[in-house]
């Protein structure tokens, strides 16, 4: 057995491929527009994890989702969580549950699927402003 993919479904394409690749540095490894049954299919991957993939599905008929805290999370191994954390801010993404511990941060996509960041290794000494962020919404 082989794990292939977790997919999530979008609401903004545009806003999804900036917050898991612009802001997460996944890499788009391949997409499939489906006319007949009205979606298109983008495959991501981390850069060092490339056949472990998020699919997401893009449904071209409006459509609302909810309920992305009942899904769980996706998980990330990052080299730096202060440098990712801070990326994410300044492009404007809230960190609902900063790294306050050097090891572990929450964020939500646009469309309110949990991400958890986790330090690569050891912890990374606690620092500001991390150390005194409140927590924001639900992770």
């Amino acid at each position: 057995m082989k794990y292939l993919h977790t997919m999530v479904r979008i609401s903004d394409l545009d806003a999804s491929l900036r917050f898991y690749c612009d802001g997460l540095g996944l890499q788009e490894v391949r997409r499939k527009e489906v006319p007949k049954g009205r979606f298109t299919l983008i495959f991501l991957a981390a850069p060092e994890s490339l056949d472990a993939e998020l699919e997401l599905t893009y449904n071209w008929d409006p459509e609302s989702y909810t309920g992305g805290r009942n899904f769980g999370h996706l998980a990330f191994r990052v080299h730096d969580i202060y440098q990712v954390c801070g990326h994410l801010q300044a492009m404007g993404i809230t960190i609902n549950r900063p790294p306050r511990d050097g090891h572990m941060a929450f964020v939500r996509s646009p469309d309110g699927i949990s991400i958890e960041l986790l330090q690569q290794g050891d912890a990374l000494e606690p620092c500001e402003p991390w150390v005194s962020m409140e927590n924001v919404g639900s992770w």
